[in-house]
């Protein structure tokens, strides 16, 4: 029988029995309350299939920017009001409009109660949910004793992602290890929040329990794609360590406060370097896991075209496709419930006036200080490498044949664009620069390039409202095979998994860990740094900062390496989602999103007026912002749950 969990039609009637199936509970939805439904569920393997896929139905959509709040949430990129192809309301995170009587996805509270959940789901339910599978998943007669283990691993792992994602977003959260029985007091019913090292504790625990049962790889690669696999559920555990192990969550004095009615302290208080220990012998263990069921980083010169292509092509290529190419090796975890289609449509930009309606949103536009944030091409920060001393970023440069594969020669466009990594060409769309795809992909000949000056059609303002705020758009999300004819802008998007783990991030994560532990960093430490920046053509990082930077040092010590590495990831992962999560545990966001949201003149409509420098938005930050407020009804329906630090 198929076990598709992509099957729309199938999910769908799940839903619908799980509508029927959940508990209605007011405070967090763990008591079952239809036991005759329940056991029709689960009468023979076929509905209990069903009932397992309403289990995954509850997975967050990582490639939606309308559910997803690291898409549109911080400061990586910035939208347009009004929009009309993607709903702006996640935006509302970044602009600071976060609330506590209906917070803006709102992955707590119970739709059952008639909540907006604001792009949000009701994780509570799913756990309840996950419960009741666990549960009674015994009683089918023709379900087989091995496929019985498989499901239950992959709803324990679920399971543990669940209260992950919950954990992320709101800290220390109730424990749903099983739902409560039906005669429950009130009471009972009214669960506590738990402290983070148990919440941690417990999802590692879960995941150790999936491992048992979970496949070494994905067989069935047409029906199974996106259920996870022993590699999966361990780079899941990793990160979850390494989550526990940063300062958000290790040592953070900010939440002293947050005491329970038990008198429990919610959030550790004493820094302990071990968490870093141990969240790197994880991140071993799953990177080895990974290796041994084939993954690996993805490589575009192995893709049918590639062969046609020169180096400079290909290079900017390599994390462009590591995201896009559909279930590529390097991807651990992918999404395949939700299609990228209205992500690659706001990405998408315009060659020609027919492009400036229908289909293509060209608004998810990457932010200045994101465009500066990558490297030159020698590897190293523009504004430490030597080459880049007195260069005024703004100023205006013509193409020549040397950057030809990379910005149209004779064209003006400013020097930041000029002498780049390929990270940045392969992900960001700017003025005058080449874009490989769009049907011009046999070979480097006649590649597309994207005017984005007022009233260019490529990023122009005129005359739509689609455009981009910053004068940049996000190539990256962009599948090379995508397409508009150039008569209309009935645009064909190519389908592809989003990635929610790759192996990039588990190297990157490896090396972060590492230099935590280590007094001082060494070759192990730079060796999964270099393995990702080697992809794109640069060189290691000890060389590159003693050859390049004016800081020569700053790899020699675990400060300057720390900081190396924090930006590896921002520029490896961008617009992926990363960012948004990382600079949160890093205790970074403060400093971050208290600056400037900066772009371009975009109304301007020659060289000299485009680049000039525009402050959008001042976007504003506090303490609280770094977690979850839960709703104010939630919290009046449970009174033994505490408000987080700030929203009270």
């Amino acid at each position: 029988m198929n076990r598709n969990i992509l099957n729309i039609s199938r999910i769908a009637a799940v839903l619908t029995l799980v509508m029927v199936m959940a508990s209605c509970d007011d405070y967090l939805n763990i008591i079952p309350d239809n036991t005759p439904t329940i056991d029709h569920a689960f009468k023979n393997r076929h509905e209990a299939e069903k009932y397992l896929y309403g289990c995954f139905s509850f997975l967050p959509n990582h490639a939606d920017p309308t559910s997803n709040p690291a898409l549109f949430g911080g400061d990586e990129v910035w939208y347009i009001d009004p929009a009309n192809i993607v709903s702006p309301v996640l935006w509302n995170i970044a602009k600071g409009n976060q609330g506590t009587n209906s917070p803006l996805a709102d992955y707590w509270a119970s739709i059952q109660d008639g909540y907006n959940l604001q792009g949000g789901k009701a994780l509570f339910t799913a756990l309840s949910d996950c419960n009741i599978f666990l549960e009674n998943i015994d009683k089918p007669f023709d379900l087989h004793k091995s496929e019985r283990d498989w499901w239950i691993s992959e709803v324990l792992f679920l399971k543990a992602y669940y209260h992950y994602y919950l954990f992320r977003m709101y800290g220390p959260i109730p424990l749903i290890k099983e739902n409560l029985p039906i005669s429950s007091t009130t009471e009972e019913v009214r669960r506590f929040r738990e402290p983070v090292d148990e919440v941690v504790e417990y999802i590692v625990e879960l995941l150790d329990q999936s491992l048992e049962n979970l496949p070494e790889e994905i067989l069935d690669v047409t029906s199974d794609m996106g259920r996870p696999t022993k590699a999966t559920a361990l780079a899941l555990k990793a990160q979850v360590l390494t989550l526990a192990a940063s300062p958000l969550f290790n040592g953070n004095t900010d939440y002293a406060s947050v005491v329970d009615k038990k008198r429990r302290q919610l959030f550790p208080q004493e820094y302990r370097p071990e968490k870093w220990e141990r969240a790197a012998a994880a991140l071993k263990e799953a990177i080895n896991a990974a290796h041994e069921a084939g993954h690996e980083l993805f490589d575009f010169s192995e893709t049918t075209f590639a062969r046609d292509l020169n180096a400079p092509t290909i290079l900017a290529m390599q994390v462009r496709g590591a995201v896009t190419e559909r279930w590529n090796k390097e991807i651990i975890w992918g999404e395949s419930n939700v299609n990228p289609d209205a992500l690659q449509r706001v990405c998408y930009p315009a060659w020609n006036p027919n492009h400036n309606s229908g289909g293509i949103g060209k608004s998810y536009a990457p932010t200045l200080q994101v465009v500066e944030q990558f490297y030159s091409s020698n590897g190293v920060p523009i504004e430490e490498d030597k080459d880049w001393v007195g260069v005024a970023l703004m100023g205006i440069r013509t193409g020549d044949g040397s950057h030809k594969y990379y910005i149209k020669e004779g064209y003006q466009t400013a020097n930041l664009h000029f002498n780049r990594e390929a990270r940045f060409y392969g992900s960001v769309t700017f003025d005058g620069g080449t874009f490989y795809g769009n049907g011009r992909i046999s070979t480097d000949a006649n590649m597309w390039h994207t005017p984005m000056r007022g009233a260019d059609p490529g990023g122009g303002v005129a005359p739509t409202e689609r455009y981009s705020s910053t004068g940049y758009l996000c190539k990256k999300l962009v599948h090379y095979l995508s397409s508009v004819p150039d008569a209309n802008s009935s645009i064909t998007t190519y389908r592809y998994a989003f990635p929610i783990i790759r192996l990039a991030d588990l190297y990157l994560m490896y090396a972060e860990a590492l230099n935590e532990v280590k007094s001082s960093p060494d070759a192990e430490v730079y060796e999964y740094v270099d393995l990702v920046r080697a992809r794109t053509g640069l060189k290691g990082v000890v060389e590159s900062w003693q050859d390049h930077s004016n800081v020569p040092d700053k790899p020699t010590s675990k400060e300057g390496m720390r900081e190396i590495i924090r930006r590896e990831r921002l520029n490896e992962l961008a617009f992926e989602g990363s960012r948004f999560w990382d600079l949160r545990r890093w205790k970074l966001s403060e400093e971050y999103m208290n600056r400037a949201i900066r772009g371009l003149n975009i109304r301007g409509e020659n060289p000299a007026d485009f680049y000039q420098v525009k402050e959008i938005y001042h976007p504003t930050f506090d303490t609280k912002d770094y977690l979850w407020p839960i709703r104010l009804n939630v919290l009046l329906k449970n009174t033994n749950l505490v408000q987080n630090l700030g929203w009270q």
